[in-house]
């Protein structure tokens, strides 16, 4: 499966974005679609990740409560809403899949990896 991160930008703090994981290759409703994020000198981060079926979302402490991850597996799209945005969210962002039931915010537990999208949050 191939996948196309989307959807970053420079944005105050505060604000939202939504970032898009496209795929194609499938089967895409066969797959758990995972978010990291890597900083500059940090290593990179789990930061969400939706069960195939759309039914579980996992997300890493720093996000809770004001990051969502969402598909729609018609479109092959995974979604990842970000509000409340901090200088801290600031990295590259990567969607990655793996074809298994379960979800992981490890980044060895996924096979497949697209390019990434910058975020940058600062005043």
């Amino acid at each position: 499966v191939q996948l196309q991160a989307s959807g970053g930008g420079l944005v105050q703090p505060g604000s939202s974005l939504r970032l898009s994981c496209g795929a194609s290759g499938g089967p895409f409703d066969r797959y758990a679609i995972g978010w990291f994020r890597q900083a500059p000198g940090k290593e990179r981060e789990g930061v969400s990740c939706i069960t195939y079926s759309g039914g579980n979302g996992y997300y890493v402490d720093s996000v809770k409560g004001r990051f969502t991850i969402s598909r729609d597996n018609a479109k092959e799209l995974v979604y990842l809403q970000m509000n409340s945005l901090k200088p801290e969210d600031t990295a590259v962002y990567y969607c990655a899949a793996q074809r298994y039931s379960g979800c992981s915010l490890q980044h060895n537990w996924f096979n497949y990896w697209g390019q990434g999208t910058q975020v940058t949050v600062s005043s």
